[in-house]
């Protein structure tokens, strides 16, 4: 079996305070890793580690203060912390200071204390959120068990996300959150949404109230809610098993829907404008076809 046992932590920061903040999430990881050793990935919830309260309470010029480089000195302790836990780290995103000015980035720490993947949030919430908009959707593999896709809060409303992550094989995606606004049951529905149309799973982990609306949770590939959180502080841990994303693409959604051979088949038949035409999947028959 391909398991990936996962624990997601609706937590919040210590706002306005980096540091003070990853000594608390390093805590909170070191106490899950001896209270349920058969975890092997962590998650946390969007700019934890940049230490935000809320996208409307920062302060002018708080992003551009707290941002960091990466690879760079964060990342040199999120991997001595992996290294010692042994655990995969993705914790939330953070502020990064790049070529084009500010980003809001995640990334990926594997046990060895690696830094394998790094996620700019390709769709801000605009008007509200400033940070430039990344250009590329990234995956990760874990070897033995299987593929992972990072997207970022906002990212969820737009499908062409999910779609591109199936597309280049995810079996699962990790979306961290920070929401405080009236769309949250919005988001929760479009979790539900993107795993279904998708068939893989969906770890959505926002922050907890006062400062957020909490209510993070997790989504099987037939969008079945496993785990869900309320509005405080709380620890989702879940067994997420990729060989049900398997059976769910080759055998259907409830037995029913075989969605992207569907889309592999029908595909390169459909005029896609929008897209400059349709793109083979990967390894499926129309790849092998074209």
């Amino acid at each position: 079996m391909r398991l990936l046992p996962i624990a997601a932590l609706q937590l919040p920061p210590v706002i306005g305070a980096p540091e003070a903040t990853f000594a608390r999430f390093e805590q909170r990881v070191t106490t899950i890793k001896q209270s349920f050793p058969d975890v092997q990935m962590i998650v946390a919830p969007e700019l934890h580690l940049s230490a935000v309260g809320g996208i409307f309470d920062k302060e002018e010029g708080y992003a551009e203060r707290v941002a960091v480089e990466l690879p760079g000195p964060l990342t040199d302790r999120l991997g001595d912390l992996a290294r010692a836990t042994g655990l995969w780290l993705v914790p939330g995103s953070v502020y990064e200071r790049t070529g084009e000015g500010i980003a809001n980035t995640a990334v990926a720490i594997s046990p060895e204390g690696e830094l394998i993947a790094a996620y700019r949030k390709c769709f801000p919430w605009q008007p509200y959120e400033a940070s430039v908009p990344g250009r590329r959707l990234v995956t990760f593999d874990v070897p033995g068990v299987g593929r992972v896709g990072l997207a970022i809060c906002h990212d969820g409303a737009f499908p062409e996300v999910f779609r591109q992550l199936a597309w280049a094989g995810a079996e699962v995606v990790l979306q961290p959150t920070l929401t405080t606004t009236s769309d949250r049951d919005a988001e929760t529905i479009l979790a539900r949404a993107n795993a279904i149309a998708n068939q893989l799973y969906v770890v959505n982990v926002n922050a907890p109230g006062p400062m957020a609306l909490g209510r993070s949770l997790i989504v099987d590939p037939e969008g079945l809610v496993r785990v869900s959180a309320g509005a405080g502080e709380e620890v989702l841990t879940d067994m997420l098993d990729l060989d049900a994303v398997t059976r769910v693409r080759d055998h259907g959604s409830f037995g029913l829907n075989r969605l992207l051979d569907q889309l592999d088949r029908i595909g390169p038949e459909l005029e896609l404008p929008m897209y400059g035409g349709y793109v083979p999947r990967p390894g499926s028959f129309a790849e092998e076809r074209s």
